[in-house]
């Protein structure tokens, strides 16, 4: 009987190999593949392991298998010498570990792998789909062939995360940011200052476009915030922000620059940054009041309304052109109080220090709390003293909590200096005088899209306050009121035009609450200041009934498609007969101004709406600007006067703002550009957010 002899099959080997690869190949596959040949390796040498009917892994083409004098078998990177176990008696460990030490790139594996790539492709091929056949052993490494770079778009996020975070531009050029990079993506170049700085300016003049289109299609006009910010040179920067009413009734505000003011004590500093507001954005004739951050002089302020009448004429007179920060005042009124009692407030704080600075102090305060059953929820917490709000929560805390302080050297032999019983008199009648501040400013704080005609109430109830601690015969409360009410008094005289016009404009109040407030606080005299408003309102009206419709873009092309309609075959279109329709439009004018007048006068004489449920004013004159077409357009102006310059977050500050050393060390038009983008990048993000969830409906 014959035996029959197996002849060895031999691989098939790709054409794309050069000759001395092919020999190689074909003499390893001569070793392995002859079935009947039953030789056994050199006990220190293993060229592959078998392969168990499947296919060879790509580890072992940078791996060799050796026994270990344990008799334990190992694989050996050929690269660094590395070795890993592989196989203890029975046990094996396969090759994942192996996969792991060419995917993290600590020896020059990754970069032989590369090379090699890009001199065979089919292999390359064939070993990604060694990889992809089993999904939950994907190793992704830098020598992977198929995974492009986008160098320019890894620059834009990284001026982006720059931008939002407020990180500097510099650390780029750090040497750990440098090496971080390096070992993420050794094929991105890290990228310079002037690189990034200038992908952060180009970030920002894209979106400085989007802002302007919504500015020039806005049919009414802006009102200008101005908060001046000092900096450790010695250079103010002026924050400009701008909040208008859209198109769609809803209040937009946005920062639209940050002016350097080299001379930030000058009286011109102010009006300069406004003239390079309008100029910069295009805004000539479009602007309606400015709010400033602090009290202005009256050559300042006439200063301001010379320069803008000469772009164009201040609608009632500039009476409503230059206002003052509500928030400003508010801080400085409660610091004052603050001030005058501060040596019990020290006593207060020092107090609340000793019980949250130490666990035991803690244990004690709360075993106190129980025995004495003091029903009291507010939790103690040190304050800020950069925020006055949190100064007040803290008092209020520790009154509630008095009774506990007062007996505490009972059970702490080591708490000493605490309030007597007449410091907590006198803390109690500090948080009643700062009450109504802190409840004004925290609707400045906590409210979103504040329209004006809500702060002329928020006001007089302040005046009310401090009217009424006027008559207490109280050496204390005289104290604490005395700077208040003279710093009330400026605010009051610079303001009460523009908060009273502006809450005639919400149809729950008209006329009618003016009338109440005014009479309440002057008695007699309130006559002249309901004149004052009547006669200013009426004035203020006939203005707009006498000013053209706004050519925003949108009007401009609709008017164009009209005229190229109207065109006639001779070539005499509507150009021909411009005059004689402005004359006719005068004609309108003159004789609608009587029944124009009329329409202030219906609003005025109409039933007040019922103060029920929430009620949005922009929504109300979005729905009847069709009534009210011209009143509509007056009110659209006023509600969007802004009694704050600074942002929700600062309402509360004790101090005003100063630039960071490393920002004032940048080009102005670079710090701008960071500013002014960061904003704009949060409110399009909070927009995004929050636009799924809103969800208006209008009453038909």
């Amino acid at each position: 009987m014959e035996v029959e002899t197996r002849k060895p099959v031999l691989n098939y080997v790709p054409v794309t190999m050069k000759p001395r690869d092919i020999d190689s190949k074909l003499q390893l596959d001569m070793i392995e593949i002859q079935p009947d040949i039953r030789e056994t390796p050199p006990n220190n040498f293993e060229a592959q392991p078998p392969r168990c009917g499947k296919k060879k892994s790509i580890v072992w083409e940078h791996f060799t298998m050796e026994t270990a004098p344990d008799g334990c078998k190992r694989a050996y990177c050929n690269i660094c010498k590395q070795s890993f176990a592989h196989s203890t008696g029975s046990k094996v460990a396969g090759t994942s570990n192996l996969k792991r030490h060419i995917a993290k790139g600590t020896c020059s594996v990754g970069l032989f792998n590369e090379e090699k790539n890009q001199s065979t492709p089919n292999s390359a091929l064939s070993k990604t789909s060694c990889y992809s056949a089993t999904p939950k052993q994907r190793y992704q490494t830098a020598s992977v062939p198929d995974i492009v770079i986008n160098s320019d778009h890894i620059r834009r996020e990284l001026a982006s995360m720059i931008t939002m975070h407020e990180y500097p531009i510099h650390m780029v050029e750090h040497s750990g940011f440098v090496a971080f990079t390096r070992n993420i993506q050794p094929r991105f170049d890290s990228a310079s200052f002037n690189t990034v700085q200038g992908d952060c300016v180009a970030i920002y003049l894209r979106e400085k476009q989007n802002i302007q289109k919504v500015i020039d299609r806005m049919s009414g006009r802006v009102c200008l915030m101005l908060d001046l910010w000092s900096s450790c040179r010695n250079i103010g920067y002026m924050f400009v922000t701008g909040q208008f009413i859209d198109g769609d009734w809803k209040l937009q505000r946005k920062l639209l620059n940050v002016i350097m003011e080299p001379y930030q004590d000058s009286d011109t500093a102010f009006s300069h940054s406004v003239a390079a507001c309008l100029s910069d954005w295009n805004m000539d004739g479009k602007l309606f009041s400015v709010t400033i951050n602090q009290p202005l002089s009256n050559f300042s302020v006439d200063k301001l309304r010379t320069m803008l009448c000469v772009r164009k004429p201040l609608l009632l007179h500039g009476q409503l052109l230059a206002q003052n920060c509500l928030a400003r005042f508010l801080s400085s009124m409660v610091q004052d109080a603050l001030t005058s009692l501060q040596g019990t407030v020290k006593k207060v704080r020092d107090c609340v220090k000793y019980v949250k600075i130490s666990e035991l102090h803690g244990d004690k305060f709360l075993d106190l709390k129980q025995q004495l059953q003091v029903p009291s929820a507010m939790s103690l917490a040190v304050d800020d003293q950069t925020k006055w709000n949190t100064t007040y929560a803290m008092l209020l805390a520790a009154l509630e909590l008095r009774e506990i302080f007062t007996c505490l050297d009972t059970l702490d032999p080591d708490y000493k200096n605490f309030p007597s019983m007449e410091d907590w008199k006198d803390i109690e009648t500090l948080c009643t005088c700062i009450k109504p501040l802190f409840e004004t400013a925290n609707l400045l704080a906590t409210g979103e899209s504040l329209t004006t005609n809500l702060f002329f109430h928020e006001v007089w109830k302040i005046q009310m306050e401090l009217a009424h601690a006027a008559t207490i015969e109280d050496p204390l409360i005289i104290t604490l009121t005395k700077s208040m009410q003279e710093k009330f008094e400026n605010y009051w005289n610079s303001s009460w035009i523009v908060l009273a016009i502006a809450v005639v404009m919400d149809p729950r109040f008209k006329m009618k609450l003016v009338e109440f407030s005014f009479s309440k606080n002057y008695g007699e005299e309130a006559a002249v200041y309901i004149k004052t408003i009547e006669d200013g309102i009426h004035e203020l009206f006939l203005e707009y009934v006498s000013l053209p419709l706004p050519l925003t873009p949108a009007y401009v092309e609709e008017a164009n498609e009209i005229t190229v309609k109207l065109e006639d075959p001779h070539g005499i279109g509507i150009s021909s007969n411009g005059l004689a329709l402005t004359e006719f439009d005068v004609y309108i004018m003159e004789t609608s101004s009587q029944q124009s007048k009329s329409e202030l006068d219906q609003y005025l004489k109409e039933s007040l709406l019922p103060r029920v449920g929430e009620f949005d004013v922009l929504v109300w004159w979005k729905v009847n600007c069709m009534k009210y077409p011209t009143l509509s357009k007056m009110a659209c102006d006023i509600l969007s006067i802004s009694v704050c310059t600074v942002p929700a977050s600062s309402v509360f500050d004790t101090k005003n703002k100063e630039m960071d050393s490393y920002r004032s060390s940048l080009r102005p038009e670079t710090v701008e550009a960071l500013i002014c983008a960061k904003n704009w990048l949060e409110s399009q993000q909070k927009a995004e957010t929050l636009a799924p969830l809103v969800k208006m409906e209008v009453p038909a």
